[in-house]
């Protein structure tokens, strides 16, 4: 049977068997919650209205489309979500072919469906995208280039904004209540289309104050800003009511023109525990549904907890420690330096070019800006960095969450190429701790130094053991680990900790330990002299091969006319790295000390 045959009573039911076969699934295997609960009622109403099947549908960030997956072939296997070689926790086409775009970062969408609504104009055929973008990702300017676009062009396309924080507009009482409404029906469309066809036959003076009345309806109306930008605006409406829903969704469809709807829904909709703006809800891992406490079992401090606890420690000491994120305060650490200091730390929202590019004047002006993000989403920023940080040579400290292997949000969130695109930027400084030790000594070194700087680390925990007498970190110094014979590991960040359990595996070998720490500028003296005693060097990093710390090791090699050196790199190979358990990722791309230790030996036996 399909959707299109249901009656409503059905589709509610549907909701709520959509909503307890997520609950289920993400209590055992992590993933995103609150959001994707929330959006559930919409994308049932969507897939009435509209047909997957030829009709784009687009997903911002898509973390908030498992409801999508579950309708489109996808729910016997739904248990496999976001696990090595099962089902992404993101839209993906190679997955079905009801998932038209892969997407995992915020604010694409409607340019997305303003680029397929082109394609199928050029066809002549009838089809219609539809981008579902939520309010978090309405404050990046991409958003807005697109709209810009759509709205001049006149484009078909029907815009959902999932809209679960009332962060785009309240609605203002019984009269914007009213009107919202009215706005939905038929014979306000009507009647709207009329009215436009009347002005342009009315007397300047009648036409002049006919528009006047128009504008002043606007602006008791949330839509005012999608009407001026000549897209039109349906809302907000109930983003829970499938009935009303569904006939919203028909209306904009057949309005052949651009059309937002603007639909309010609740966080973890259906999930008691869940429900509203609790941010730990939104992407969580493991927990027991009954009491919804986590399943995962206390460990080492993470990284990020590490990195959040030095920066405020550092900025009570130091008044000139400013510091912002976009969107992600608690997962990159940055909350306990806002809580503390909130006049100093912010959240610039889903806007990665405009924090980087809002503290260059932090910097000139004598602050000392940390700008923390994930490397994955460093990406977004990159022209920034380039042009408003490197070129002005400013003392902006980027601080990289996530580097290396992610595990389950997979190849949209990887974060791997952050060392070779900012290696080939003037004036960047690029180094990485090891432990937990070495970070928050990175950060001290950071803190004093006045030029342009990034520092990786991993999600997680550090590997290597902490070391709490490690020396301080001087610029351009590498740090001797263990000293051995013949055979250099030489280790950059948290492929450190990796290089010395593959040493371990191979007792009889005695290789000198490098913790590279800088891998711009290099120590070049410690390698040269190295190189005199060691002729075969293999690179442990979490990072791409491709212009990354072996590639950074052979230039040097190259410039300083250091003969009969063999550099052997276990960096990740040109390729995009697939989601699953951390583990099974570094077994199936062949990282693990165990697999490195038998390249090794296969190596030398050569």
């Amino acid at each position: 049977m399909k959707i299109k045959d249901f009656s409503i009573i059905e589709l509610e039911q549907k909701a709520k068997d959509i909503r307890g076969k997520i609950l289920d699934t993400v209590s055992k295997n992590g993933g995103h919650l609150s959001s994707t609960l929330g959006a559930t009622d919409l994308i049932i109403a969507m897939h009435y209205v509209f047909d997957a099947s030829k009709d784009p549908f687009i997903f911002d960030v898509s973390h908030q489309a498992y409801a999508h997956k579950l309708l489109t072939d996808r729910w016997d296997n739904f248990d496999t979500l976001r696990k090595f070689n099962g089902i992404s926790g993101y839209t993906k086409p190679k997955e079905s072919n009801s998932d038209y775009y892969v997407s995992g970062h915020s604010s694409t969408s409607i340019s997305l469906a303003v680029g397929a609504a082109k394609a199928i104009k050029l066809k002549g055929e009838n089809r219609v995208p539809i981008a579902f973008i939520g309010d978090g990702s309405m404050s990046a300017g991409m958003v807005y280039e697109a709209l810009n676009e759509l709205g001049d062009k006149k484009y078909p396309v029907v815009i959902i904004l999932n809209d679960n924080e009332m962060s785009i507009a309240k609605p203002i009482g019984a009269i914007s209540k009213y009107l919202s409404q009215s706005m939905a029906s038929p014979f306000y469309q009507k009647f709207k289309k009329g009215t436009e066809k009347l002005l342009e036959h009315l007397p300047e003076s009648a036409s002049y104050l006919a528009k006047r009345f128009e504008e002043s309806i606007k602006l008791i109306t949330p839509g005012i800003l999608f009407e001026e930008l000549g897209v039109e605006y349906i809302g907000p409406v109930d983003g829970h009511n499938i009935e009303s829903l569904i006939k919203t969704m028909e209306i904009a469809r057949n309005m052949g023109k651009p059309v937002i709807i603007h639909a309010q829904t609740i966080k973890g909709k259906g999930y008691e525990i869940a429900e509203g703006t609790k941010e730990h809800w939104h992407g969580v891992g493991a927990f027991n549904l009954k009491n919804g406490k986590s399943s995962k079992k206390s460990s080492k401090a993470s990284a990020t907890a590490i990195f959040g606890e030095k920066l405020k420690d550092l900025a009570s000491k130091d008044k000139k420690i400013v510091g912002v994120t976009a969107a992600m305060p608690t997962g990159t650490g940055l909350n306990i330096a806002m809580e503390a200091y909130p006049d100093r730390f912010w959240d610039v929202a889903i806007a990665e070019q405009h924090a980087v590019t809002s503290m260059g004047p932090l910097a000139k002006e004598g602050f000392k800006p940390f700008c923390t993000i994930y490397s994955t989403f460093l990406q977004r920023g990159y022209d920034q960095v380039i042009h408003d940080i490197a070129l002005m040579d400013l003392g902006v400290v980027f601080a990289i969450d996530r580097a290396g292997i992610v595990g389950e949000d997979g190849e949209t969130h990887q974060g791997v190429f952050d060392i070779s695109f900012l290696r080939a930027i003037p004036n960047m400084t690029l180094f990485a701790p090891s432990t937990d030790t070495t970070l928050r000594l990175s950060m001290d070194f950071a803190s004093n130094f006045n030029k342009p700087s990034a520092l990786r680390y991993p999600r997680g925990s550090f590997i290597a053991k902490d070391n709490c007498n490690a020396k301080k970190f001087e610029l351009g110094k590498s740090d001797i680990i263990q000293n051995g014979q013949d055979i250099a590991f030489i280790g950059y960040g948290n492929g450190v900790g990796r290089a010395i359990q593959t040493a371990n595996l191979l007792p009889d070998l005695n290789p000198t330990i490098i913790d590279l720490r800088f891998v711009k500028p290099l120590d070049v003296n410690l390698l040269k002299e190295v190189s005199k005693t060691h002729k075969k060097w293999f690179i442990f990093s979490d990072s791409v091969a491709i212009g990354g710390v072996g590639s950074a090791l052979l230039e040097m090699v190259s410039k300083e006319k250091i003969k009969n050196i063999e550099i052997t790199t276990f960096e990740y190979d040109d390729e995009f790295i697939t989601h699953g358990n951390t583990t099974l990722v570094e077994e199936s791309i062949g990282i693990l000390p165990s697999q490195l230790a038998i390249k090794i030996i296969e190596n030398l036996e050569n």
